[in-house]
């Protein structure tokens, strides 16, 4: 009988697996670095070769599996499961990923955003249960969102509704995103551009930062917490826009329940004050908007990636 799955999380640092048991029981993990200038055969390879050294490493062989769940931060046509566009990985983009695995793995393969598969875990297994409605912010490398309404996970006409972080809010100024445009909330506050972001500003300024080649988020809270003028800049910047993003999408939808993961949630009530702070200032409704932090932590994507597999399709 097949009973186990793979669940594997692609995401902008790191590639995450993870093996389950019917029971959803988490059997075995390992990760590697995110081959950020591989093109969509080479990601692909890359997977199978990893697929199969986990089925060794636990004695399995691919006929044990119901099959693989893939997240990634990817614009993907669901149904199809085809790649469009990847904004963390820009050289995977057009491409039938979903059938070229699944030609050369014999395994069901279901691919899938990497926020619709971490709101579809916090929802099911973490901080949004027993709600109605439930948005999912990813504010990590990149900035999405996944979107449960009505208990199901919405993904729209195509797949990607909830890409929150390629909406626009500066049109054409700005850094251009991996999605093509100047402007969007990811260019503005997600982790993989913050740097980018320091650098500009640190410009003729004195700061406590590191700005060498291994500039990023945890070099920024370092240096929050020493009360940074420049560090705080940036991170007053960082919570402005994604209040404003979170604004939005309340406005649009009317989703009271907010779940924030992803590694910048690290910064703790640092950030995510602010981030509270900024909403209440543009919110003039006393209704109650609640504010979760995510409580399956590493292994949201995993989880979630695991959990596609026992979708109806």
């Amino acid at each position: 009988m097949k009973s186990y799955r793979i669940g594997i999380d692609a995401g902008g640092t790191k590639v995450a697996y993870g093996l389950f048991d019917e029971q959803n029981q988490l059997l075995d993990r390992f990760q590697h670095p995110t081959p950020i200038e591989a093109d969509g055969p080479a990601f692909s390879d890359l997977v199978i070769e990893s697929v199969e050294r986990l089925l060794q490493k636990n004695g399995l062989i691919k006929e044990d599996l119901q099959g693989i769940g893939i997240c990634m931060p990817s614009f993907i046509l669901f149904e199809q499961g085809y790649v469009c566009m990847t904004s963390a990985m820009v050289n995977i983009r057009d491409f039938a990923m979903r059938d070229y695995l699944t030609q050369r793995l014999r395994v069901p393969i279901v691919l899938d955003n990497d926020s619709n598969v971490a709101a579809l875990a916090e929802y099911r297994y973490g901080a949004g249960q027993g709600s109605r409605h439930m948005i999912y912010m990813a504010t990590s490398t990149g900035i999405g969102s996944g979107l449960i309404l009505n208990g199901q996970l919405f993904r729209g006409s195509y797949g990607w509704a909830g890409e929150s972080g390629h909406m626009i809010i500066t049109p054409d100024a700005g850094l251009l995103c991996g999605c093509r445009n100047q402007g969007c909330f990811m260019s503005w506050a997600a982790g993989r551009y913050i740097p980018q972001h320091i650098r500009q500003q640190a410009v003729g300024r004195q700061t406590t930062m590191n700005l060498g080649p291994d500039l990023d988020c945890v070099e920024l809270c370092r240096s929050c917490r020493e009360d940074d003028p420049l560090a705080l800049e940036i991170l007053e910047q960082t919570a402005h826009y994604i209040a404003i993003c979170v604004f939005n999408i309340y406005q649009l939808l009317n989703v009271n329940l907010f779940v924030f993961g992803g590694g910048m949630v690290n910064f703790g009530p640092l950030l995510y004050d602010r981030v509270r702070q900024e909403f209440d200032r543009y919110n003039h409704i006393p209704q109650s908007v609640e504010f979760r932090f995510a409580q399956l932590k590493k292994d949201i994507g995993i989880i979630g990636a695991a959990e596609l597999v026992r979708e109806p399709r």
